[in-house]
């Protein structure tokens, strides 16, 4: 955890021993945390109501309600709130269940004050931070949960290009959350009462893309039976987001850039253009440079997107933010499916803030939906989240490579059902000999390495000298 994560948390410290909660407080505060001591159960309960602290330290012997209780109490009422136990020898037994339920750690007294400070920053790193209003100032990103650093440098940044017309270009791994950032933006955007509108120029085909972008009249092509408005004129006076850039057809890039620089649209079979006021972001996962030097995305269109760029780090560098985010997905999911689960238990959490992350957000939001699904108590257990962790994940490839892949896998089939006979497998393929020979050289395919005379010659051939 990094010092300004800590920084200045608010601890609740619980113990009928004045002594130990002086010592305590002074050590604490020293290492710059805000404490607050109270001498018991019922004391704590209600600095509770008034004020939720990041993190509870309580002894288990307490004099009107036992620590146990207490911990019971605020396990019910504030899941998310990590609990450290204090207990002597005699009370280590319920230490020990109390870590089964959800306790976060316990430290037989006398403890190393320097493992108890160890433990708190471990606890803190982990837990979501305490629930706060989202004043009117910061509606505008309300649906980002974000407590580290690098997010919110990015969204300092994005607020203040919110204020401009400018054109951006969001970046970022997929699912780190580039459409939530766009309209988030929007939202701080003085077009935050217009539309906004969202198209993933990679999940239409490229024979209707055109027409949802720019609308189509009446007769433009077989099916168009009536005229319709393109999202493009849905947008205007508001945001236009095109997910996935990098994925929009050469033809298609060519009218994007005129409709950019005359701020005029043509729905397709139409002549007569119509002035439009959008405001146009952009994301991509794909390297745009590249995909400019191989001739697949047009360069003047790039510098029109890329006014100012925007890029989401992935999940696997904000990590502060995983616990948060689980937590939250976790209430909302379980709200929604009307399941009893109220939190992760302290090494599940861990096990999730310390994973890799391929897929970021997105994974994450599986994985928690995976748990609540399946979780039959109202703490998460370690055993739930590896299951789900090990679920495997769909390969997503973009659809040449996977037609390539079925290609290649086919002739391999075909050339082992005939012992690598090419006119017999392009036969079966009903294709001629030349067309799959072509094939075969596309693959780096050879035919006579699937002859079984051959491949037993090979294997019976021997040194002479042995």
């Amino acid at each position: 955890m990094s010092p300004s994560q800590g920084q200045g948390a608010h601890l609740l410290l619980v113990d009928d021993d004045d002594d130990l909660l002086r010592l305590l407080s002074m050590r604490l505060s020293a290492n710059g945390y805000r404490v607050t001591a109270v001498g018991s159960a019922e004391a704590a309960l209600a600095r509770l109501s008034i004020e939720l602290p990041r993190l509870v330290i309580s002894d288990i012997r307490l004099p009107d309600r036992d620590g146990m209780a207490l911990f019971q109490e605020i396990r019910r009422s504030h899941p998310a709130l990590p609990v450290i136990l204090l207990t002597a020898h005699g009370t280590i037994p319920d230490a020990v269940e109390a870590t089964t339920l959800g306790a976060y750690a316990y430290l037989t007294k006398p403890f190393d004050a320097k493992l108890l400070l160890e433990r708190i920053a471990q606890a803190l790193s982990l837990a979501a931070p305490a629930a706060r209003a989202i004043d009117g100032d910061e509606q505008w990103r309300a649906a980002i949960i974000s407590r580290s650093q690098c997010m919110d440098e990015l969204l300092a940044e994005a607020r203040l290009v919110a204020a401009s017309d400018a054109s951006i270009l969001i970046r970022g791994e997929s699912g780190t959350g580039k459409e939530l950032l766009a309209q988030a933006i929007h939202r701080a955007s003085r077009r935050a009462q217009a539309p906004f509108i969202a198209v993933n120029c990679g999940a239409i085909p490229e024979a209707l893309l055109e027409s949802e972008l720019f609308g189509h009249v009446k007769g433009a092509y077989t099916g168009a039976l009536s005229s319709r408005e393109g999202l493009v004129q849905a947008a205007d006076g508001g945001t236009l987001f095109l997910d996935e850039i990098g994925d929009m057809p050469l033809l298609l890039q060519v009218k994007l850039l005129r409709v950019l620089q005359e701020r005029v649209v043509r729905q397709l079979g139409s002549d007569v253009g119509r002035p439009v006021d959008v405001r146009i972001l952009s994301a991509t996962h794909r390297d745009l440079d590249l995909a400019m030097r191989e001739g697949q995305f047009r360069e003047d269109l790039y510098y029109r997107l890329n006014v100012i760029t925007l890029t989401l780090p992935p999940l696997a560098q904000r990590r502060e933010d995983v616990a948060p985010m689980a937590t939250q997905f976790l209430q909302s999911l379980a709200a929604k499916y009307g399941k009893t689960v109220h939190g992760f238990a302290p090494d599940a959490l861990e096990l999730l803030t310390t994973s890799a992350w391929p897929g970021n957000v997105r994974q994450l939001y599986n994985v928690v939906e995976h748990v609540c699904a399946l979780a039959t108590a109202p703490l998460v257990p370690l055993s739930l989240v590896q299951r789900a962790l090990r679920v495997p994940s769909l390969e997503v490839l973009s659809y040449t490579e996977a037609r390539r892949r079925f290609e290649r896998n086919y002739l391999v089939q075909l050339l082992k059902l005939t012992d690598g006979s090419v006119a017999d497998a392009a036969r079966l393929a009903e294709r001629n000999r030349t067309e799959f020979y072509r094939l075969l050289q596309k693959h780096e395919l050879d035919a006579s390495l699937f002859r079984g005379d051959v491949a037993s010659e090979r294997q019976d051939e021997t040194p002479k000298n042995q």
